[in-house]
């Protein structure tokens, strides 16, 4: 049996007729920049999460530089973020002029260590990126909690976490800025690169708007200088449809990770489970095993794609070497980088696919 990672044809073609239909009147309009598909998209999205402003930007890398560069924060500055992240949440911190400082990840949540985060809040921390790793939602309360006592931003990085709740409350909702990357695999995916950023704070949502674009008050009326990250209408118009069904993914992701838990239970194996209070959205279904190259090849030979998110804990990487870090500052993200396991998860997939992948995962174990 044939088990895909995901499948993005099948999605499309269960929606077809209203993606062909929004992206249409796009072109019928020549909406491509701004315009009315993009203010639709922001209206529904901030709607959807229940905040009072959306800003579609060109990516969720974008949506975090600019969300910091909004905040005031750059050259001198220092910004806590996971050490198990991809590179786009680190990337962001250097490209505003800001240092990154790495905090270890949590063994059983793989978001932000608490006990890490709040002994790594020095007078130099402006921000803290929490990212809702795997679809998870981190601890935002406690978070919360830390960045305030000590007078520090919060920019949540919900780029695999749409739809995701803690205690209530949407991710991207609790920070000071929510970003979002609709890049096409995401729960909420473009068929391109986009992204968001969210915030409660009318000016602040004005000054990102502006950031977003050349730093622009009206036409030729330029503030400062910015950057060009503009979510264009053709995304826009098939986020709009997207989102409408967002909710009925969630629950088949979520149905599927239930169906995992099952096939896998006794295994040995840890599995993804929600939070106290919470929502995981399993944007990937995440275990960890040893001999992860074994696995992966006889998965293959089976016919079930797998991937590796991350397969080098950012600490670790090239790009960081100048920061001076060894694996053993960071144990646990060190020690996942060469276990972690993303097997097949999208919201179309089978409990028959499910069951081949438990039962082919077990046998190799």
């Amino acid at each position: 049996m044939k088990v895909p990672f995901a499948d993005l044809g099948l999605q499309y073609r269960t929606i077809k007729s209203e993606i062909d239909a929004a992206m249409a009147r796009v072109v019928e309009t020549s909406a491509f920049i701004g315009g009315a598909p993009v203010a639709e998209f922001e209206s529904a999205f901030a709607s959807f999460l229940g905040i009072g402003h959306c800003i579609g930007c060109g990516n969720g890398t974008d949506a975090i530089e600019i969300a910091l560069r909004a905040l005031g924060i750059g050259p001198g500055d220092e910004v806590i973020t996971a050490a198990n992240s991809f590179i786009a949440s680190s990337e962001a911190i250097t490209n505003a002029g800001a240092k990154v400082v790495f905090v270890d990840c949590d063994p059983v949540t793989y978001c932000l260590d608490l006990s890490k985060l709040r002994n790594a809040i020095t007078p130099r921390v402006k921000a803290i990126i929490p990212v809702h790793l795997y679809g998870r939602p981190a601890e935002m309360p406690t978070i919360m909690d830390m960045a305030r006592a000590h007078g520090v931003k919060v920019v949540e990085d919900c780029a695999q976490a749409h739809g995701a709740k803690l205690d209530g409350r949407m991710v991207g909702t609790f920070g000071d800025v929510g970003c979002f990357s609709f890049y096409p695999g995401k729960n909420l995916g473009a068929y391109g690169d986009a992204g968001a950023m969210v915030t409660s704070d009318p000016s602040l949502a004005a000054k990102m708007r502006m950031w977003a674009n050349h730093g622009r008050m009206s036409k030729y009326d330029h503030q400062f200088e910015g950057v060009n990250s503009r979510l264009d209408g053709l995304q826009a118009a098939v986020l709009t449809v997207k989102l409408g069904h967002l909710d009925a993914w969630t629950q088949g992701r979520r149905r599927a990770a239930a169906d995992y838990a099952q096939g896998l239970d006794g295994s040995g194996l840890e599995l993804p489970s929600d939070p106290p209070g919470g929502r995981h959205v399993h944007h990937l279904y995440v275990v960890r095993v040893k001999d992860r190259e074994r696995v992966q090849v006889a998965l293959g030979e089976a016919g079930i794609s797998s991937g590796v998110h991350y397969p080098v804990a950012l600490p670790n990487l090239t790009a960081y070497q100048k920061l001076g870090h060894r694996p053993k500052d960071f144990p646990v993200a060190s020690r996942y980088q060469d276990e972690v396991l993303s097997l097949p998860m999208f919201p179309e997939i089978t409990a028959e696919q499910i069951a081949w992948v438990c039962e082919r995962l077990r046998a190799v174990l």
